[in-house]
């Protein structure tokens, strides 16, 4: 991908990868949208993201894989699903050359969706205790 200018949008960032990349990042786009419905698409750090109250996941193409962050904590039954997965630094590679493993990635969603509602009510509790 070129690094020259962001994408404006989720559609222009996918529109910039070969054709059998962009169906693979449009069926992780829909898996991301149905395990969370109420989130907002956006573009943070120049790659596809899912807002509600907090970033619930970010997704990049990549020469071989498709990355998805943050790294994933919480479920130890998911953890040791997606550990094969592991990058580095904890965030996930799926792949191209493998079929996407969508279930999972709807699994990983609706957790950070519990997370992401677990903190924006802990710290709507914060704030009506002052």
């Amino acid at each position: 991908m070129a690094k020259s200018t962001p994408p404006a949008d989720m559609d222009a960032y996918i529109a910039r990868f070969p054709a059998d990349v962009q169906a693979v990042l449009q069926q992780v786009r829909q898996t991301i949208r149905a395990a969370a419905p109420d989130a907002r698409e956006v573009i943070s750090y120049q790659m596809p993201a899912f807002r509600q109250h907090g970033i619930l996941v970010f997704f990049a193409a990549w020469k071989n894989h498709i990355g998805l962050y943050p790294p994933i904590s919480g479920d130890k039954a998911l953890e040791k699903a997606i550990a094969r997965y592991a990058g580095p630094k904890g965030n996930l590679q799926f792949p191209l050359d493998e079929p996407m493993p969508l279930g999972l990635i709807r699994k990983i969603v609706q957790l950070r969706v519990k997370q992401d509602q677990a903190k924006a009510d802990a710290k709507r509790r914060r704030k009506s205790a002052r």
